[in-house]
């Protein structure tokens, strides 16, 4: 039989309301020789959403415990396999089908990425101490992984994990997006476009060109605080307004957590 290429060209981690992680990963079947290969006929949608159930059934990895014994990894029971490429419509050219399964990809995976970003009841960034933890306007739940996380960071035994510095993360340290090499871009190439866009509407604005612009990218701090006595007014005004939206989240979280 004809050896096929079965790869994950995106995976994106969706945090869930109880702050588990899901993963969301879309998969494509090609021929023998990889992402520029057609897969034979005979691999059909059905054949693929098979091969994707038997192996997450089947593949396990076993890793050791700090204290030398063994530790079996596999995936869980919860496996939802959806054809989200959808099939050609009649009278589609193959050039047509092709890009609307790949709009279609597009969204379900932006769909998730976007989705966990309102999920994961936490700060946006790192904590500095314990106390900190619970001094954030979160539910009780997510105090307690944060606080777990902190303890076994602070563990010689789990010190490689770095816990710590993913606590606010509930001690989930992976990237939120994952994409294949070899059939998508990179996150690097994306900004690099982009880069190059905006530089290309700045030399339009100029009417100039590249060659003629010298662009010096050395900074110094010359001074910190506020010009007059308007604007620190108006940052105190700001400062207060955060403190007591905060108050006000821890409030109601403390109610939330005596009922």
């Amino acid at each position: 039989m004809e050896r096929l290429a079965i790869a994950p060209t995106r995976k994106v981690a969706e945090y869930q309301r109880r702050g588990m992680v899901h993963f969301h990963a879309a998969v494509r079947l090609d021929g023998a020789a990889g992402a520029e290969a057609a897969p034979p006929r005979w691999a059909s949608k059905e054949v693929l959403a098979e091969a994707i159930r038997a192996a997450a059934a089947s593949v396990s990895v076993t890793t050791a415990r700090k204290d030398g014994s063994g530790l079996v990894l596999e995936f869980g029971r919860q496996l939802d396999v959806r054809d989200i490429a959808g099939s050609a419509d009649a009278g589609q050219t193959e050039e047509d089908s092709a890009r609307v399964a790949a709009e279609r990809v597009a969204s379900y995976v932006a769909k998730y990425a976007t989705k966990s970003t309102g999920t994961h009841d936490g700060p946006d960034r790192r904590i500095r101490s314990a106390a900190d933890i619970e001094e954030l306007p979160i539910s009780a739940h997510h105090k307690a992984m944060m606080r777990t996380a902190w303890e076994l960071g602070g563990l010689e035994a789990f010190a490689e994990l770095n816990l710590r510095r993913w606590a606010y993360m509930l001690g989930f340290r992976g990237h939120f997006l994952t994409k294949s090499r070899a059939w998508s871009t990179t996150l690097g190439e994306l900004r690099a476009i982009r880069s190059r866009y905006r530089l290309a509407e700045i030399l339009a604005e100029l009417e100039t060109t590249e060659e003629a612009v010298l662009v010096v990218n050395d900074w110094e701090a010359v001074g910190f605080g506020h010009d007059n006595d308007a604007e620190r007014e108006v940052a105190q005004a700001i400062a207060e307004a955060m403190i007591q939206s905060r108050q006000s989240k821890r409030d109601a979280h403390r109610q939330d957590d005596k009922r």
